[in-house]
C-alpha cells in the first residue's frame, strides 16, 4: 500500500489541493495528473528544461523538483501565460522573431525569459545567455531566440 501526502499549490491562479505519493516530482503531478502538457518531459535530469516552470516566480527544472517543495507555492506554466485571446509579449516576440521550430523547448524558453525579464528589463546579449542557460535547444542556433527575448524586454518597458 503505497502512502499518500497532501499538497496545496497555486497553479496558474487556481488553487490546486490533492493526495500525493511523498516521491512524486512536480513534472508528474502538472503534466499527468493534472494535464498542463506544456510542461515537457526530456531529460528527467534537470539539463535540458523541457519541463521548466516558474515556482514564486523562479525559473526551475520540475523534473527533478519534488512535488512536496512546491506546497503552498505559486506555479506558472506556460499554459498560464496569456491567452490564445492575448499572449504575453515573450509570446509574441518569439512568434515575431520566429523563435519556435518544433516548439518542443518553447514553453521553458519562455518561462526563463519571463523570470529573467521580470528581475531585469534591460538585460544584455550576455545576460539572456545567462538566463536561457538551463534551456537547450535542438532545433535553432539560439540567435533568434535571443533576439526575442530583448525585444520582448523592449515591449515590456514601454
Amino acid at each position: 500500500m503505497t502512502s499518500k501526502t497532501f499538497l496545496r499549490m497555486i497553479v496558474n491562479g487556481e488553487v490546486v489541493e490533492r493526495a500525493i505519493r511523498p516521491s512524486a516530482m512536480l513534472l508528474d503531478i502538472l503534466r499527468y495528473e493534472l494535464g498542463f502538457t506544456g510542461v515537457k518531459e526530456a531529460c528527467g535530469r534537470g539539463e535540458c528544461g523541457a519541463c521548466t516552470v516558474l515556482v514564486d516566480g523562479i525559473a526551475i527544472s520540475s523534473c527533478i523538483t519534488p512535488a512536496l517543495k512546491a506546497m503552498n507555492k505559486e506555479i506558472v506554466t506556460i499554459e498560464g501565460l496569456g491567452s490564445s485571446a492575448k499572449l504575453h509579449p515573450i509570446q509574441e516576440a518569439f512568434i515575431e522573431h520566429g523563435a519556435v521550430q518544433c516548439g518542443f523547448c518553447t514553453p521553458g524558453m519562455i518561462l526563463s525569459a519571463k523570470a529573467l525579464l521580470d528581475k531585469n528589463l534591460s538585460p544584455t546579449e550576455e545576460e539572456v545567455k545567462v538566463g536561457l542557460s538551463g534551456n537547450l535547444c535542438r532545433c535553432t542556433g539560439y540567435v533568434k531566440i535571443i533576439e526575442a527575448v530583448l525585444s520582448a524586454a523592449e515591449k515590456m518597458r514601454k
